[in-house]
């Protein structure tokens, strides 16, 4: 299971939320925290690089991205994956 701090770590360092990502619950919408589609694909490769994973396009969507825990979810099943 990824740490939901690890993601809050990603997202300090390149989602541009208003606030700290230790601030925002798992199931906030990091959307209206502030995230952009261009964040989010900063994100998303940074989370590629953090974990060694790699996004299908299936997952490539803005629900993937909207919340910390969406965010693991997706992750979890990659590493699974890979694993």
């Amino acid at each position: 299971m990824i740490a939901l701090d690890d993601i809050r770590r990603i997202l300090d360092a390149h989602a541009k939320l208003r606030v700290p990502a230790a601030s925002v619950e798992p199931n906030d919408d990091l959307y209206a925290s502030g995230m952009t589609s261009h964040a989010s694909v900063n994100v998303m490769l940074a989370l590629e690089d953090a974990f060694d994973v790699e996004f299908p396009d299936d997952l490539l969507t803005k629900t993937t991205f909207c919340t910390i825990s969406a965010i693991g979810a997706a992750l979890d099943t990659l590493v699974t994956v890979d694993a």
